[in-house]
């Protein structure tokens, strides 16, 4: 197992930003690495962005996204109206917004929608997170569905086992509107996270994971100066790793 660092120093803001095409997307995906980060350093930026949530189901993606982010050094929190399962034919807004994003925030680090994901909603942002964010490490996440479209993630987050029973009973508390869905209980989310720590070795036995298409692994050695080095720490603090 590689344990690596992300490139920040612990007195820099770290930035991620996280977008779901629904309002429990997000949570579902990568709610435990993020709870991890936010539990680990305390130089952590969150956007955090819905696309398709109105009424009751905006009501929670607010309250959830704020209490999930309750650690975050700042937060931004946006929920959007769009009509769910109509986002292909509502491109042409939905890629303004990313533009909008694109222009406003420069993250280290997106979670977006797995790919190759069944569901038309969730193919179009992770469609545009990729057209619109070209040169930054994209990981994408996978939420369980009726479709049977869970592929072979090749990136693994252990998560500690409290930090998983708070994923999913946040879940479960938060987005009362979804438990009359058969799929949406405790077991379905204890499971897919026992599943990837199996697959992970996770020695607490829960894992995230995620599906990355591209990534640099840079040595910053290789473009010092002549005389710098660029292993010195710059404080006594740790960069943040998952």
């Amino acid at each position: 197992m590689l344990n690596l660092v992300l490139a920040r120093p612990m007195d820099n803001a770290y930035r991620v930003l996280c977008l779901g095409a629904h309002s429990d997307d997000i949570e579902i995906g990568c709610g435990g690495t993020i709870l991890t980060l936010l539990e680990r350093y305390d130089n952590v930026i969150v956007r955090w962005m819905v696309f398709s949530a109105s009424s009751r189901r905006a009501r929670e993606a607010h309250e959830s996204a704020d209490a999930f982010l309750a650690r975050a050094r700042e937060k931004e929190v946006a929920v959007r109206d769009y009509r769910d399962g109509f986002f292909p034919f509502l491109g042409t807004r939905i890629k303004e917004e990313f533009e909008t994003l694109k222009r406003e925030y420069r993250p280290d680090l997106v979670f977006t929608h797995y790919r190759d994901d069944r569901h038309q909603d969730h193919r179009l942002i992770s469609d545009l997170t990729w057209n619109t964010f070209r040169s930054h490490l994209i990981l994408e996440y996978e939420i369980p569905k009726y479709d049977g479209d869970l592929g072979q993630p090749n990136v693994f987050v252990p998560l500690s086992e409290a930090v998983s029973s708070a994923k999913v009973r946040h879940l479960m508390e938060k987005f009362p509107t979804q438990r009359e869905n058969r799929w949406f209980d405790q077991q379905t989310f204890l499971a897919m996270l026992r599943i990837r720590g199996m697959e992970a070795d996770s020695p607490t036995k829960y894992a995230e994971a995620f599906y990355c298409r591209k990534a640099v692994l840079w040595n910053e050695n290789i473009y010092a100066p002549a005389g710098v080095s660029m292993t010195e720490p710059t404080s006594g603090r740790q960069s943040p790793s998952l």
